[in-house]
């Protein structure tokens, strides 16, 4: 569905189900030169186990206007902004990557409407190298392999959503090249430089009063599960280990609706 956010359309996909005034709300916010569609299967299964779903496109990616913020602190504000806009209380709130960066800040914010957190793919700080920063800058074509390299430990995915024998890397490159020739401008060194350059993590947990839960991939070399010691142990977090790399709701979407499930039990 849209809304006026912040005096733009924005897009939230509501898990194939039509949007209610009532019940239980959970926002999915995806990470850098993504769009709503890798929530899918999580969107879809809280949207049919009595969740009001909202899986969001951030400004200038996909079906939202641009143009993209350019903080993780103004999109915190933002995502509290659609909140207001979708006449919603109090939210669950999960982010993948950049998305979890963007969660724990909303959810810091607003302490009060948050009913859990959830960062799944995390690390905190969440810095990009000077190499693919400059990649990024200079040839994102060749970046987006870069990362996709990085992001996944396997080529194909096992029994399950998407399907067996789904290309990860090439169903994942080919989203990105779509967000950023969609783009206006480069959005994906913007998103890597705005991860980049967030420096408010440990500030912002000690702010969340909701429980908090961790979900990294074991295989992860984009966030490595090293790097969540400092945030898990302020939020006090939860922490599920999964056997994956970065792109954890494509390699193992079966653990990550398990682990989430346990986080936001429905």
């Amino acid at each position: 569905m849209k809304l006026d956010v912040q005096g733009r359309s924005a897009y939230a996909y509501t898990g194939g189900k039509a949007w209610s005034d009532a019940g239980p709300c959970a926002v999915f916010i995806h990470g850098a030169l993504n769009d709503h569609s890798v929530w899918t299967l999580l969107a879809r299964w809280y949207a049919h186990h009595g969740y009001r779903v909202l899986a969001v496109d951030l400004p200038g990616h996909g079906r939202s206007e641009g143009p993209p913020l350019a903080s993780v602190e103004a999109l915190g504000d933002w995502v509290l902004a659609l909140l207001a806009a979708a006449n919603v209380t109090s939210a669950h709130l999960a982010g993948h990557s950049m998305g979890s960066l963007i969660a724990l800040e909303a959810a810091s914010r607003a302490p009060e409407r948050a009913a859990a957190l959830v960062m799944v793919g995390t690390a905190y700080p969440m810095k990009v190298s000077d190499a693919l920063l400059a990649t990024a800058r200079d040839d994102p074509g060749k970046a987006i392999a870069m990362v996709n390299a990085f992001s996944h430990s396997s080529l194909a995915s096992k029994p399950s959503y998407p399907g067996p024998g789904a290309w990860l890397r090439g169903g994942s490159s080919a989203l990105m090249h779509r967000i950023q020739s969609d783009a206006d401008g480069n959005l994906f060194e913007h998103d890597f430089r705005v991860c980049d350059a967030y420096a408010g993590g440990i500030e912002a947990a000690r702010r969340v009063a909701c429980p908090a839960h961790l979900i990294i991939g074991s295989r992860d070399v984009m966030t490595p599960a090293k790097a969540t010691k400092d945030l898990a142990d302020v939020l006090d977090a939860t922490v599920a280990r999964i056997v994956s790399g970065h792109a954890l709701m494509q390699e193992a979407p079966d653990e990550v609706l398990n682990a989430m499930r346990a986080a936001i039990p429905a």
